[in-house]
């Protein structure tokens, strides 16, 4: 079990600003024309003399397959599935190549960015066809090196994939192609008054293709629950180019078995997701946010069955850290903590429809947690505008980027175990 990095916490839970920010300063433009920044490009950010990350091939002892290579006639069948979207330019080529860690690199050759599932099936048949292997990229953002190539694969990018097909103002179910960027697709649905049942530190490049494929949690899984339930349906194309068509946006549908849970988790194993279809929750009318901490992890287990018990259906998010993670926060972001030096700190958000019902259930929490001693001290914000600063510690260099492939268990010694 890798221990976690330190969570996505509220900005205006630490006092003291930003450190710098590296090459990529908010506003440039990335490679492909859009804004970047540590957030919104964080898949690419590279400061100027960085040291060239050491190909995977020569770190691990991994063989190559007997795949075949791109010759010059596969180039040209490519550029006549997608004119214009064949890049073989070796300095284009760098970013895509690494992942956001910057300890694997893959040396493919060619990266092909196609714009319909059509395009996705033909690439893939003829990939198929001629023994090409394919490395399915979305925006590059994840921490475990799935999204780069391990050797001279073809990367297949889904950035210009971004199309909204349909959204249901009613029931709120959305249907869009792969390459969606998760952010905005939150802006599109927050003016239909709905939100996106995840949220995540790297929304501002990730794509909704690539959440699927990983099965993302993010900072509404206990609220709104996993990606397999909220996802209705999703369209996929095999790797001799099958399109497979499970699109369906229906809440209940028994009508034979249920493919897309399949590719929910499958990191591009199984196919490419080319569109999903996904349900919004409405979006909260009260949202209110509380920082504690906890002089010990007993405490911690302790805070967490009495929020659920006392705060119920407007609980949203749990999170914490320990000492060290803060620790971390302080020294590489040059934040404070709002609360006493403690143990473990404690992260809770509600999200409700009634402002003052809300606060009322918080406030209650919060005083009966102090007075039986499971939080030693704590602060509480309930302005709009407090929580929106959350956004702004997601642009900041994350201080330990370390982060578990599954939750670790929340009772027992084996919990605490995961902590140490």
């Amino acid at each position: 079990m890798l221990p976690r990095r330190p969570l996505a916490w509220l900005a205006w839970a630490f006092r003291g600003p930003p450190g710098p920010r590296g090459a990529c300063a908010p506003g440039a433009a990335g490679a492909w024309g859009r804004r970047v920044g540590p957030r919104a490009r964080r898949g690419c950010c590279t400061a100027p003399g960085t040291p060239e990350v050491q190909l995977t091939q020569e770190r691990y002892p991994v063989r190559r397959l007997p795949f075949s290579t791109v010759s010059e006639q596969d180039l040209a069948a490519f550029e006549r599935i997608v004119p214009g979207g064949v890049v073989t330019d070796p300095e284009a080529l760098q970013a895509p190549n690494v992942d956001w860690l910057r300890t694997l690199r893959g040396c493919s050759k060619v990266l092909l960015r196609p714009r319909t599932s059509e395009e996705v099936s033909r690439i893939l048949r003829h990939c198929h066809e001629r023994n090409l292997a394919v490395n399915p990229q979305g925006g590059n953002t994840g921490m475990v090196g799935g999204s780069v190539p391990v050797f001279d694969e073809i990367i297949l990018s889904t950035a210009l994939m971004n199309r909204v097909l349909s959204f249901h103002s009613v029931s709120g179910i959305l249907v869009c192609q792969a390459g969606c960027v998760l952010e905005e697709l939150s802006r599109y649905v927050e003016e239909q008054d709905f939100i996106m049942p995840l949220d995540l530190g790297a929304k501002g490049s990730c794509h909704i293709g690539g959440n699927v494929a990983t099965n993302a949690g993010g900072l509404r899984l206990l609220r709104y629950g996993s990606l397999r339930g909220t996802v209705l349906g999703l369209e996929a194309v095999l790797a001799d180019g099958t399109v497979l068509d499970c699109l369906t946006s229906l809440r209940k549908d028994n009508t034979g078995y249920d493919l897309k849970q399949l590719f929910i988790g499958s990191e591009g194993t199984l196919g490419v997701i080319t569109a999903v279809s996904i349900l919004c929750p409405p979006k909260p009318r009260a949202v209110n946010v509380a920082f504690l901490g906890c002089p010990g992890f007993t405490e911690v287990l302790q805070t967490f069955s009495t929020c659920k018990g006392m705060l119920g259906e407007i609980l949203s998010a749990f999170e914490f850290m320990d000492a060290e993670c803060m620790q971390l926060v302080g020294c590489h972001l040059n934040l404070a903590s709002p609360v006493q030096e403690s143990p473990f700190y404690v992260l809770i958000e509600t999200s409700g429809s009634n402002a003052g019902h809300d606060a009322e259930k918080l406030g209650s929490f919060l005083e009966h947690s102090l007075g039986s001693g499971l939080v030693t001290d704590g602060t509480m914000a309930t302005d709009q505008r407090k929580v929106k600063l959350r956004d702004e510690q997601e642009d900041c260099p994350i201080a330990g980027p370390l982060e578990p492939e599954v939750q670790p268990p929340v009772s027992g010694n084996s919990a605490k175990s995961c902590v140490e």
